[in-house]
């Protein structure tokens, strides 16, 4: 599977959010998203391993 959805908890509100997660991009991609509640920016970084399975982390942008 090429895309799938991944949720994942805003780490400012503790709201659900959908990402739709393109496995294509490469092993480990880095973007920041805006969470759709309280519009907070957030880092996302996405780990794709070889069989497929996705590791999603969200942090509060800037935490490290």
């Amino acid at each position: 599977m090429l895309e799938s959805d991944q949720e994942f908890n805003c780490p400012y509100c503790g709201e659900v959010i959908s990402l739709r997660v393109d496995s294509t991009g490469g092993r480990r991609q880095f973007f920041v998203t805006d969470c759709e509640v309280c519009c907070r920016p957030i880092d996302i970084e996405i780990e794709v391993e070889s069989d497929g399975y996705i590791q999603l982390t969200a942090k509060r942008s800037g935490e490290g």
